[in-house]
């Protein structure tokens, strides 16, 4: 009897324990949650710790992390089959991506270089460097923005690659930590949290968060399986909308806001 009911407990503290790894807390956001729907879902390649996003000319460009696996890539969003691959050495960790003026750069998480591409060939051109770690990567069209899993996001001259301003995230005042792939848009800076599938939408004139996403049940349990955070999002100019996949998530997912 005592041997049954200690199989019985063993059962539920582990099964307590895989599903604690999967819940999220509530967020606590006070800027309102935003409405949005879901138009339709994409293959994303399961191997892909994605890093950053981007849509452009009607392909998406992705950069993933992992020693021994980080790389820069070229996708079709159909079929989410790579087109043009760079490997980076297997000492870094890649990180986000963007595209200014035909060319890539991208970060890597902990050894102070990034890296700039041709848009076209890939093919390296120079190093950048930065004091903080690299997070997420994006641009306002003139200048870089970098966070750095902080609070704090950091605005960078392209050219020099020099420190120009910062601005601390906040939501009714309290400090938004965890800032991770970005995404820049009409004046506004779309962010991941980590280690959550919540995103969030900075001003990024004032840094206060004015809304964010819950995106939490875009997986099933069986697709959760073997899968990482959300983390990538990139954004289409010609329609207004977003697309969003996850670190070793299964599919890449098109939605359109609701409200402003």
């Amino acid at each position: 009897m005592n041997s049954q009911y200690n199989r019985l407990f063993f059962v539920l503290l582990i099964s307590g324990l895989i599903l604690g790894l999967f819940a999220q807390s509530a967020p606590g956001f006070k800027a309102k949650k935003l409405a949005f729907e879901l138009l339709q879902t994409f293959p994303h390649d399961k191997s892909a710790f994605t890093q950053g996003l981007i849509y452009h000319n009607n392909v998406l460009y992705e950069g993933t992390g992992q020693r021994g696996a980080s790389s820069l890539r070229k996708v079709t969003l159909e079929n989410g089959v790579v087109q043009q691959m760079h490997h980076l050495e297997d000492q870094f960790f890649g990180e986000g991506v963007t595209i200014l003026n035909n060319r890539i750069y991208q970060l890597t998480w902990q050894s102070n270089v990034g890296f700039i591409y041709d848009l076209e060939s890939f093919s390296f051109q120079e190093k950048i460097y930065y004091p903080t770690e690299g997070w997420g990567l994006t641009t306002d069209g003139e200048h870089l923005i970098l966070s750095d899993g902080s609070e704090t996001l950091y605005w960078y001259d392209p050219a020099s690659f020099s420190e120009m301003s910062s601005l601390v995230v906040r939501d009714n005042g309290n400090p938004v930590k965890g800032l991770n792939e970005l995404e820049y848009i009409n004046g506004q800076i779309f962010a991941n949290v980590y280690p959550t599938d919540y995103i969030v939408r900075i001003d990024a004139k004032s840094g206060e968060v004015t809304g964010w996403l819950d995106c939490s049940n875009f997986l099933t349990p069986s697709e959760r399986r073997y899968t990482d955070v959300l983390n990538g999002i990139a954004w289409n100019p010609d329609n207004g909308h977003l697309f969003l996949t996850g670190k070793y998530w299964p599919l890449l997912y098109e939605i359109r806001l609701l409200e402003n």
